[in-house]
């Protein structure tokens, strides 16, 4: 499964919830799915749900399923709950860290800024999205690219979420990671432990 490049908020309807790393608009005046037959109830089955519960996860984390996968994986090895410590390396991703640093406005755009080689960490560039922070590290934009203009009109925005686990200076254009995300961290409505049990049958 290669990364989804169509229509977003489409994908947000047909899941029936907004993902902001995914697209910062709203599904509010059309909460249902697309198509002609979107309004019509229809009764999901259990499956349907781990699916859908995974998808999210995959949309809003800009993730292929190989990825999601390891990151099963790896969080299955690891101590405490597989869903929880799922999370927290979803969260702990780059991109997503660089998203809610406000330097860019959904994961695909920060995705771009770190693969393109604006973002340093601990004033060294890192161009890996899928690199891990950790406690202590601070993100940064060199010199160059903190007159993008799509970081500045993203910076400027007022973000509607909180991120208190990021230290953030507008003057430097930098964040300071001030402790490890949790799963509490995430920005949607998510039951982890449907993805769980969906990949409990596959790995």
């Amino acid at each position: 499964m290669s990364r989804y490049t169509g229509p977003r908020v489409k994908v947000m309807r047909a899941l029936g919830v907004e993902l902001p790393g995914l697209s910062p608009k709203k599904i509010e005046k059309r909460p249902y799915p697309p198509g002609q037959h979107g309004q019509a109830r229809k009764k999901v089955s259990e499956y349907g749900r781990r699916l859908m519960e995974k998808k999210k996860l995959c949309m809003n984390y800009g993730l292929t399923e190989g990825q999601l996968r390891r990151y099963m994986l790896q969080a299955q090895s690891s101590r405490g709950p597989a869903g929880e410590a799922l999370l927290e390396l979803l969260e702990r991703r780059l991109d997503n860290v660089v998203f809610r640093a406000g330097f860019a406005r959904t994961i695909p755009a920060a995705r771009q800024l770190v693969c393109h080689g604006h973002v340093q960490v601990n004033g060294k560039r890192v161009d890996i999205p899928s690199f891990l922070i950790r406690s202590g590290d601070v993100l940064s934009l060199s010199q160059r690219s903190q007159e993008l203009t799509h970081v500045v009109a993203s910076l400027a925005n007022t973000q509607s979420f909180e991120t208190p686990w990021l230290s953030k200076d507008v003057a430097t254009k930098s964040a300071r990671v001030t402790e490890l995300p949790g799963a509490g961290s995430v920005l949607f409505p998510l039951e982890v432990q449907l993805v769980v049990e969906f990949y409990s049958q596959k790995i």
